[in-house]
């Protein structure tokens, strides 16, 4: 993701102490440090964060003495990445000269309680602030928190595991599939399981059956075909009998009754086939 940077000149920073707060780093960085407040936070409409960071600001500056805030960069729950002492100025927050030296130190705006989660917003814009300052910094692979070297809960379990983990940007949230979990069967049912319709007049248990599924009419259609298939076979053996009977000399009446026989036969076996099974 792009990284949201808010300057110290938009979220309103007061100018920090010299010397102190012009103090270079000497050497790159090794990596970065995450911290969290460590006290209650809730949180805030976004127009109210710098409100925030100010606060800080002046509490590092007036409460504690410092020449000015003592993290590198502030990250609020919406994303953005506040510039504190940037990225060539060095940190007051880790701990000590030589640890403030060694690391950079970015600040999740969340808190022991209350708000002590952070958003997803929240871990993508601390995921943008770590590479930037690998990026420009310039600064190395390592990554921690404020705890590792100093003695302090700080950055929160929460955080830390996250940052232990290699500090992964939120995975994409996906949009539930409306057909997760639907079968082939759910699928059948709903097209030929649903309302009852109407039976055929010609169904051959429509008076006691006279609404139909929709599926009742693929096993109709079915046995249809099947009487079919058996009445062409009966014709065709009919045929084959009226031509013995013709060649051998037979009289009319004859091969006309053998004709009907054949075909009564066909049409016993037919009705057989339909009316047997329950077509519904």
């Amino acid at each position: 993701m792009a990284l949201k940077l808010v300057s110290r000149s938009q979220w309103g920073a007061r100018a920090y102490r010299t010397p102190n707060g012009a103090t270079p780093y000497n050497r790159p960085r090794r990596g970065v440090k995450l911290h969290y407040l460590g006290t209650a936070y809730s949180d805030r409409a976004h127009d109210k964060c710098d409100d925030y960071v100010r606060q800080i600001q002046a509490q590092h500056m007036d409460g504690n003495g410092w020449s000015d805030i003592g993290y590198s960069f502030v990250v609020c729950t919406h994303g953005y990445v506040y510039e504190g002492r940037g990225l060539k100025r060095r940190n007051s927050a880790n701990g000590s000269t030589s640890l403030n030296e060694q690391d950079y130190a970015v600040l999740l705006m969340v808190g022991s309680s209350g708000l002590a989660k952070p958003t997803d917003a929240q871990l993508d814009g601390a995921r943008d602030a770590i590479e930037y300052c690998r990026q420009s910094g310039p600064a190395g692979d390592w990554l921690g928190g404020h705890r590792d070297g100093y003695a302090t809960a700080c950055p929160g379990d929460v955080i830390y595991a996250w940052v232990k983990a290699g500090a992964p940007r939120p995975a994409a949230q996906q949009e539930e599939d409306p057909m997760a979990g639907i079968t082939k069967q759910d699928i059948y049912n709903a097209v030929w399981r649903t309302d009852l319709v109407a039976a055929p007049d010609s169904a051959g248990d429509r008076a006691t059956n006279k609404t139909w599924q929709p599926e009742s009419y693929l096993k109709d259609i079915g046995n249809r075909v099947r009487s079919l298939t058996v009445t062409v076979a009966a014709q065709s053996a009919a045929i084959n009998a009226l031509a013995e009977k013709v060649g051998s000399g037979a009289d009319t009446k004859t091969v006309v009754q053998a004709v009907e026989k054949a075909i009564a036969d066909a049409v016993v076996k037919v009705s057989i086939d339909v009316n047997g099974p329950d077509a519904s």
